[in-house]
């Protein structure tokens, strides 16, 4: 009875690693080298025409990308819409994704369909995924071949948002705990964080830091004095809350090695930003990235490609979607 018991949670053992490893095969960068063999220059053509149209289109798709693989892995669910307003982007953590993201998802599904042969063979997981790479190359950021074969989710639900999502007070500890709950290392975490680099952020996301941090310091002593200055006068007290400021003062539109530089000076626009500089444990690795550019590239690529293996579906689990904001 022993010996049985033990020869079928072996065998199970054994289907778990097999159905790990044939997912991650069935992603690959020639996924689509049959079925849609133009897929990356169809998806390229369309996110450039929307860069062009607007700089946001960066961060907001890469925003996007980050925000899907987080919650349910990278399916796409994310983009779902529902009637009733209980899908993951109506979350309060989502619900200031730019709606730029979403358009550009949208304008480069309509160009891999246009294509008789490629129309609903690509999923709208794989065009967010090639979207993502695309604004990060043409923000300055490296090129680098995006693994594909994702199928699209069907499920998308707010709850499943609830403590799946890095916050900006975060500590180190909490951050690299929800990092490690996807798959990804401390330096994986440092890199990803790079890409504030670009984008913006609303005053209320950070207004704690600068006018009330704590009874004693209204101001987070950690944040460079004449920077926290500069985020009240762009922030004053009881300013629109749909006011913007750049997370990098400095390149806010360039994908470069700057947000760590900014670090190391106290500008980090986020408690969970400034405390990769401040903590012993990530120093070093922040100091790293920027001094070294290439060093920054290089963990990014790494970063991002690991982050877009989380949670995906493939095979026949879930579907391509016909329109990629709402199930078949």
């Amino acid at each position: 009875m022993g010996d049985h018991s033990f020869l079928m949670i072996f065998s199970s053992f054994l289907v778990f690693i097999i159905c790990a490893e044939t997912s991650l095969a069935e992603l690959s960068p020639s996924f689509y080298r049959k079925t849609c063999p133009n897929v990356e220059r169809l998806v390229r053509s369309a996110v450039e025409l929307k860069f062009q149209q607007t700089f946001v289109t960066a961060p907001a798709t890469l925003r996007l990308f980050f925000h899907d693989c987080f919650v349910r892995g990278c399916d796409g669910s994310i983009l779902l819409a529902s009637a009733n307003n209980k899908a993951e982007k109506n979350h309060p953590d989502d619900i200031s994704l730019a709606g730029d993201g979403f358009d550009t998802v949208a304008k480069a599904k309509a160009a891999v369909d246009s294509e008789p042969h490629c129309r609903n063979k690509v999923s709208c997981a794989d065009i967010l995924a090639l979207a993502t790479r695309d604004v990060i190359n043409l923000a300055g950021g490296p090129f680098y071949r995006v693994e594909l074969g994702r199928r699209d989710g069907r499920i998308s639900t707010i709850a499943s948002v609830q403590r799946h999502l890095p916050q900006t007070h975060f500590n180190l500890d909490k951050l690299n705990s929800m990092f490690a709950s996807n798959g990804l290392s401390q330096t994986d975490m440092i890199a990803l964080s790079g890409a504030h680099t670009i984008g913006f952020s609303h005053c209320n996301h950070f207004s704690k830091r600068i006018y009330n941090f704590s009874p004693k310091r209204l101001i987070d002593p950690t944040l460079n004095l004449q920077y926290a200055f500069q985020l009240r006068q762009a922030c004053p007290l009881r300013v629109d809350s749909r006011i913007a400021i750049n997370m990098d003062p400095v390149t806010p539109q360039n994908f470069d090695n700057q947000y760590f530089k900014n670090l190391q000076q106290g500008k980090g626009l986020f408690t969970s930003d400034q405390v990769l500089a401040t903590d012993e444990r990530s120093k070093g690795t922040v100091n790293l990235f920027a001094s070294n550019q290439l060093a920054f590239n290089n963990a990014f690529v790494q970063a991002i490609t690991k982050m877009g293996r989380i949670g995906v579906l493939t095979g026949r689990q879930g579907e391509i979607r016909f329109d990629c904001f709402r199930v078949n």
